[in-house]
């Protein structure tokens, strides 16, 4: 679990780079398309479409993008020739990953993913090779700042309201929730006026591969920003640990 909130807090800090430059507004554009496809325009009535649309707000997407991509979703725009895919393989030192893929050429995007393993010393792997390692939950996250209820407090919030999990991690609070239960915590949070630093439906690790070499986690590193870059990447899972000392370094 360490290991995915820290590759989180970098994932996050590269998105906001990644917005001015417009690349992010793309990959959500994508999400925010299939989730209409698949679930209709009506963003309540779609639990996916309105992770999406909340992705656009926290990222400053203008809102005649988000209901352009709505619409696209839901007509017979780009959306319809996006396809979803899964793509497993291994970093360094075993490090398992998952990337979540949405493209409208399968052969190109998966020619592409699998150089990029290989040429980050990682391998690209067969379907099942990882996905059985990793569980799709409801992630948040709450930054250690004055004001906050205390840690008892915030716990029996988090567990009364659905939670299947508590924890402190340096200097946040974890909660993790099944993918059903996600909104119902999350909203019990809101209600009193805490504010999450992350909120997201996500796939955790069940188990984290420890890396204390400095070199082979800069190569993990380096091996998934590589994936975060590809357009047609959506989400990129990993199960390692980096001591906090060396994450910094890095």
């Amino acid at each position: 679990m360490a290991g995915h909130s820290k590759w989180a807090n970098v994932k996050h800090k590269k998105a906001r780079v990644d917005a001015q430059k417009g690349k992010a507004f793309t990959k959500i554009a994508r999400e925010i398309m299939v989730a209409a496809r698949e679930g209709g325009a009506d963003i309540n009535a779609n639990f996916r479409l309105r992770l999406a649309v909340q992705k656009a707000r926290e990222a400053n997407m203008p809102g005649d993008n988000v209901n352009r991509a709505i619409q696209k979703g839901a007509g017979e725009g780009e959306g319809s020739s996006l396809e979803q895919l899964t793509y497993e393989g291994y970093g360094q030192a075993g490090v398992a990953v998952l990337v979540d893929i949405m493209t409208d050429n399968r052969n190109r995007t998966a020619a592409d993913i699998r150089h990029i393993f290989s040429r980050r010393g990682g391998n690209m792997g067969e379907a099942g090779c990882v996905s059985w390692m990793f569980s799709r939950k409801g992630y948040l996250t709450i930054e250690k700042i004055k004001g906050l209820p205390s840690e008892d407090d915030l716990m029996m919030l988090a567990l009364e309201s659905g939670a299947e999990d508590f924890k402190d991690e340096d200097n946040i609070f974890v909660i993790t929730t099944s993918p059903e239960d996600f909104e119902r915590v999350k909203d019990s949070f809101t209600e009193k006026n805490i504010e999450f630093s992350s909120a997201e439906i996500t796939m955790l690790p069940s188990n984290a591969v420890r890396i204390e070499d400095p070199e082979e986690a800069a190569k993990v590193l380096r091996l998934l920003e590589a994936l975060e870059d590809h357009d047609d990447v959506q989400n990129v899972y990993a199960n390692f640990d980096i001591p906090d000392e060396i994450m910094q370094s890095l």
